[in-house]
């Protein structure tokens, strides 16, 4: 169990953890890479560097200082949070258990442009398998993914769902998927349906009747991390208050994943602020 678990290894996450775990509190970092930043090549407006330095060697600095203090990191990739008494991090390969929870993934910069997701958002197109697989019991459904996080959302709707169609949309599949789950590889062209989810039509003219298809493309980023919990979320941006604090307690959010000025020292400080409201709280509650 540790204190609290920061998901996003980029500025805004390693900030925060610098934070954490000045306050003493046990301190894990869930990660891929560091984001947008790391593929940046030369940056020269943020204080302190001397001139101009690349956004790996920043993210480098931030890492080894950040395990100087004793931070954990996991090179992993999120595919869900639950919340019970505790929350509950789920990863390709690892569940990890903390009192809080700051979300720092940045933002995805672009998503499919499929026709029908966002017109049947909440009538048969889904983003969260754990909470809606009840609706769907029995019935046949579809998934939009390819890797880890798609078969993640797979494997809680085996057992509950008469039948389960992956549609990659072209794209490569990277994950190992039973063999029950149809495979379909051609991109998608529509979801299907007016009232409610009908099917899914593919650019190679091939037509599927579904119940509902939950959305589970690349990875699970900001957007699909606050839906699973009930977040609400605007533009694809976690909501939060003035304390980087969500409507849940002990759930905070900090960088491009909340919107605003998308710049280094804009998520460096809202780490800070998300740490600092994370430390009172988790102080707070403990002495109750």
């Amino acid at each position: 169990m540790y204190d609290i678990i920061i998901i996003g290894a980029g500025p805004a996450g390693i900030s925060a953890a610098l934070y954490t775990l000045r306050a003493n509190l046990n301190t894990l970092i869930i990660g891929k890479d560091g984001g947008a930043l790391q593929q940046t090549d030369k940056i020269e407006n943020y204080f302190g560097t001397g001139g101009v330095i690349s956004g790996k060697e920043l993210l480098e600095k931030g890492r080894i200082q950040a395990e100087a203090l004793g931070a954990v990191f996991a090179k992993e990739e999120v595919v869900s949070i639950e919340w019970m008494e505790n929350f509950t991090v789920t990863t390709q390969s690892n569940r990890y258990e903390a009192k809080a929870v700051i979300i720092a993934t940045g933002n995805k910069r672009s998503t499919a442009k499929i026709k029908g997701i966002d017109t049947l958002e909440g009538k048969g197109v889904s983003y969260c398998a754990v909470c809606d697989a009840f609706f769907y019991r029995g019935k046949n459904v579809g998934i939009l993914g390819s890797g880890e996080y798609a078969l993640h959302e797979a494997m809680a709707l085996k057992g509950v769902v008469n039948s389960i169609t992956v549609f990659t949309d072209g794209k490569e599949i990277t994950a190992d998927f039973p063999e029950d789950i149809s495979i379909v590889t051609s991109p998608v062209e529509e979801i299907q349906g007016e009232e409610k989810v009908s099917g899914v039509k593919t650019k190679d003219g091939n037509i599927y009747p579904l119940d509902g298809v939950f959305v589970a493309l690349g990875t699970a980023g900001a957007g699909e991390l606050a839906r699973k919990l009930g977040l609400p979320i605007e533009n694809n941006r976690i909501s939060v208050n003035e304390d980087k604090s969500t409507m849940i307690p002990g759930i905070f959010a900090a960088g491009d994943c909340i919107g605003g000025v998308l710049q280094i020292a804009t998520a460096v400080g809202e780490g800070a602020e998300a740490a600092l409201s994370a430390i009172k709280y988790l102080k707070t509650s403990t002495s109750k």
